[in-house]
């Protein structure tokens, strides 16, 4: 039959396939302003990044 698979997928294989569908956000408390950011990531709302300021967060201008 055409649809068959003609081998056996090796554990580590079929592990390394289903370790990409990780739908799971592991979200840690900013150090520097207390917000929720994803781990090893760069925070968006204070641009800090272990202790160090690494980007400028944007400010926003209002029209008065």
């Amino acid at each position: 039959m055409p649809g068959e698979p003609k081998r056996r997928h090796s554990k580590a294989r079929k592990r390394t396939r289903r370790a990409a569908i990780n739908l799971a956000v592991s979200l840690v408390t900013c150090k520097n302003c207390g917000k929720p950011t994803r781990s090893h990531v760069v925070c968006q709302e204070c641009g800090f990044y272990g202790g160090k300021a690494i980007t400028k967060p944007e400010v926003k201008v209002t029209k008065a």
